[in-house]
């Protein structure tokens, strides 16, 4: 089963982590964000130590923490959201700086920021230690429904094609001189989004008429099979596992 060619999300390496096998790596990643959304938002410590967990999991897979903070970027808009909390959950407030804060806005915006923030860290490492192909390869492992498998394998492998189509229609449209410049242009933009709905819809028709002639009926064919030994397992265990042990404490002090 192929997915394409890497992301950019991958970077190339050889370390252990990047040696574990895919389906390990994504029970672990999976175990992990349900414990740490499983830790009271009170326990600020466990917090700080599931970070230290995720650094050292970085620094065994030789990522950069440039490279690794840049591709958090993409949590920008829950963070705005967190900012606002303060300022419109009800409840008794308290006041910083000349401002009037909410305290349960406060707590929840902790909540948001701190555990959206080791989940989206847990996730740019497994994208950077993997390759696409291989986390497909690992889900179907883990028993994934099978047609959601294939809805992800297609996504990924035709968001590209997609992007480029919108690259070449804006090309287009500058070429003839469009810029869009306010409203009254929105029209332009809503027919070219029309447009592109358009042909994304032919073309998937096409490629399954195609996959069809050459014998699709349903399932996708498994060209490699990857398996895991009892060390493997083990190894990948070890951050959820901490992670558990850190959360019980934050539960029982």
């Amino acid at each position: 089963m192929g997915a394409g060619h890497a992301h950019k999300l991958y970077r190339h390496g050889h370390s252990p982590v990047h040696a574990l096998p895919p389906h390990c790596k994504l029970a672990a990643v999976f175990c992990f964000v349900v414990v740490v959304v499983s830790t009271p938002r009170e326990a600020i410590w466990a917090f700080g130590l599931y970070a230290v967990l995720l650094a050292a999991v970085a620094v065994v897979a030789r990522i950069p923490a440039g490279f690794l903070l840049r591709r958090m970027l993409i949590e920008v808009p829950f963070v705005a959201f967190a900012v606002l909390m303060p300022f419109v959950v009800p409840g008794d407030h308290v006041r910083f700086l000349g401002l009037s804060l909410s305290v349960p806005g406060l707590w929840g915006a902790w909540n948001v920021l701190a555990k959206g923030t080791l989940g989206v860290a847990a996730s740019v490492i497994l994208a950077s230690t993997t390759e696409l192909r291989s986390l497909l390869l690992g889900l179907q492992q883990l028993r994934l429904p099978p047609m959601l498998v294939q809805i992800a394998s297609f996504m990924i492998r035709y968001g590209d094609v997609i992007t480029d189509e919108m690259r070449r229609m804006s090309i287009a449209r500058r070429s003839r001189g469009f810029e869009a410049r306010g409203v009254r242009h929105w029209g332009v933009l809503a027919k070219s989004a029309g447009a592109l709905f358009i042909r994304s819809y032919e073309r998937g028709e096409r490629v399954h008429l195609a996959m069809v002639s050459r014998g699709y009926a349903g399932t996708m064919p498994v060209i490699d099979k990857v398996s895991a030994s009892g060390a493997q397992w083990t190894y990948a265990a070890a951050l959820p596992l901490s992670a558990l042990t850190v959360c019980l404490f934050g539960w029982f002090l």
